[in-house]
């Protein structure tokens, strides 16, 4: 039997993430807060997330994953990730893992995802996984270099307009793939002690893996062109240079050319 979801639905706060946050002394674990609207919406680097009223999904999960050692916490990011590019795979829209937890649908962006871990001793005690998924926008602000929502890859494969989505059926939908992803990680730690297939996975949907493309190192300003071959022990990005050499990149120490 599927699980009952609880899901919290707001027409306008600040912060999805801060209401989870909120709810970490008494919510369950997979307790979610929607919000038509997001005054201080966040996103990775300390950027503000855009989004228009009513038309995107924007939420946030809280999870209280007892079972992830702190040294496993990136898992996370793929079972929220590979759960999102299962739903859009679902819609006939193909995506790609923007490393670490960006969802591409060809060069465009779709999807931003913030995850704020909390650590109990060796254990992962609460993640707040802070989503926002273009749905129905058309039109965004000029300042956003490649954004794109699933309407707009929907009507550019059928080449003609579509009905908007209802969200909070969309919403639903979502949910039960990402949950899906969680009981995998769970059933596969219990099993084998990792979560090794989950990163096979993950590693298998890498946006431009195995592909050159042109890097900034963000130390130095320098531009490299290196092809990624997949994530180191820490969960760095390791990239391969055209003579072979690799290094290990963590987040924010390089970033993409598009």
């Amino acid at each position: 039997m599927a699980q009952k979801l609880n899901i919290t639905w707001l027409d306008v706060t600040d912060s999805t993430n801060n209401r989870a946050q909120d709810g970490i002394p008494t919510a369950e674990d997979r307790s979610v807060w929607a919000a038509l609207f997001q005054t201080q919406g966040r996103g990775q680097r300390g950027n503000t997330w855009k989004a228009s009223k009513g038309e995107n999904l924007t939420f946030s999960i809280l999870l209280k994953p007892s079972f992830i050692l702190a040294q496993d916490q990136f898992i996370i990011s793929a079972i929220v990730t590979l759960g999102i590019h299962k739903y859009l795979q679902n819609k006939g829209i193909e995506s790609c893992i923007k490393w670490p937890n960006d969802i591409y649908a060809a060069d465009r962006k779709i999807c931003g995802i913030l995850i704020e871990n909390g650590i109990s001793g060796n254990l992962l005690s609460t993640s707040i996984c802070g989503i926002g998924l273009n749905i129905n926008q058309r039109e965004f602000p000029k300042d956003l270099p490649n954004p794109t929502s699933a309407i707009l890859e929907l009507e550019r494969l059928a080449a003609k307009p579509i009905a908007k989505m209802d969200l909070k059926s969309e919403l639903e939908l979502l949910l039960t793939d990402i949950f899906s992803y969680y009981d995998k990680a769970q059933a596969e730690f219990l099993a084998n002690g990792n979560y090794q297939a989950l990163y096979n996975e993950y590693l298998a949907n890498l946006y431009r893996r195995g592909e050159f493309h042109r890097y900034i190192e963000t130390a130095t300003g320098k531009e490299i062109t290196a092809k990624i071959i997949g994530l180191d022990e820490y969960a760095c990005l390791i990239l391969e240079g055209r003579d072979g050499k690799r290094r290990s990149f963590a987040f924010k120490e390089i970033s993409y050319i598009l």
